[in-house]
């Protein structure tokens, strides 16, 4: 079996790595195969995620009514997405308009894409300084406490003349075959872009903000720079490991100027 611990020469990084001269190829076709976690994937026991916390109170914000213009379902579901927003930042929306199918088509994409071997996947491999393209945990910046994930990430703008914006990324980075695969990205972005807005006009309604005012603030404008979508994908992490370790699927960041999307697939 090839080892995922082959090892590359990185020397603009080097006041990033552990080991100044070294990083590691993260490999999801191997590495869900091996019953041992590699080291550097292993974190102290103290930076684990606590398994005993207690489970987030997280409203369920129904959208229907609110999307089909009730004021008095937009004043509920604005004071619930307040209290949240208070409380802990975070909240759930459902009945959120968005068709099923380009959800469906998104996913199985997504799929698609991660399930390539990692010589196809390198293909839109992120290069230093760039914030496009796939990233196999973060082996080209560190070398210990890597997170057990591997995700692609690319640029989308609401602007009128970019309509073709995704897709011609993957037609330039992938091929000619991963073009439906960017019209794709680009219909669901489209979608959660104006999904996004009407949450912001609920976000404003619970500061005392004129949801109008809201649609101004952040419509698109010429020269704006380009939101960054992700995807990623999250190994499954066996309790069977021979070695007794275990890893985390998510490293510790705080993105605190940021508002959030969060769409997810069904997960056990």
């Amino acid at each position: 079996m090839p080892s995922i611990a082959a090892r590359h020469h990185h020397p603009k990084e080097q006041d990033q790595c552990k080991d100044d001269s070294k990083s590691f190829v993260f490999d999801a076709q191997v590495l869900r195969h091996q019953s041992n976690i590699p080291q550097q994937f292993i974190w102290p026991d103290h930076e684990k995620p606590n398994t005993n916390a207690p489970e987030l109170q997280v409203p369920l914000v129904d959208l229907r009514d609110f999307l089909s213009g009730n004021p008095a379902a937009a004043m509920e579901a604005s004071r619930l997405v307040g209290e949240a927003c208070q409380k802990h930042g975070f909240f759930l929306v459902v009945n959120h308009g968005v068709d099923k199918t380009l959800i469906a088509h998104a996913h199985n994409y997504m799929d698609s894409f991660f399930e390539l071997p990692l010589s196809e996947k390198q293909k839109a491999q992120r290069k230093i300084g760039e914030s496009c393209g796939y990233a196999s945990s973060f082996t080209g910046r560190f070398s210990s406490k890597l997170p057990w994930k591997e995700t692609l990430s690319f640029s989308y703008t609401a602007e009128k003349n970019s309509s073709k914006h995704i897709e011609e990324y993957f037609h330039n980075r992938m091929g000619e075959d991963f073009a439906e695969f960017g019209r794709v990205y680009q219909d669901y972005c489209e979608a959660m872009n104006a999904l996004s807005l009407r949450i912001m006009e609920l976000l404003g309604m619970s500061l005392g903000s004129i949801e109008r005012h809201i649609q101004e603030l952040f419509a698109p404008s010429s020269g704006e720079q380009p939101n960054s979508e992700k995807i990623s994908r999250f190994l499954s992490v066996s309790e069977e490991r021979q070695d007794g370790n275990s890893t985390t699927r998510v490293s510790g960041h705080k993105q605190s100027e940021n508002i959030s999307r969060f769409h997810m697939a069904d997960v056990a």
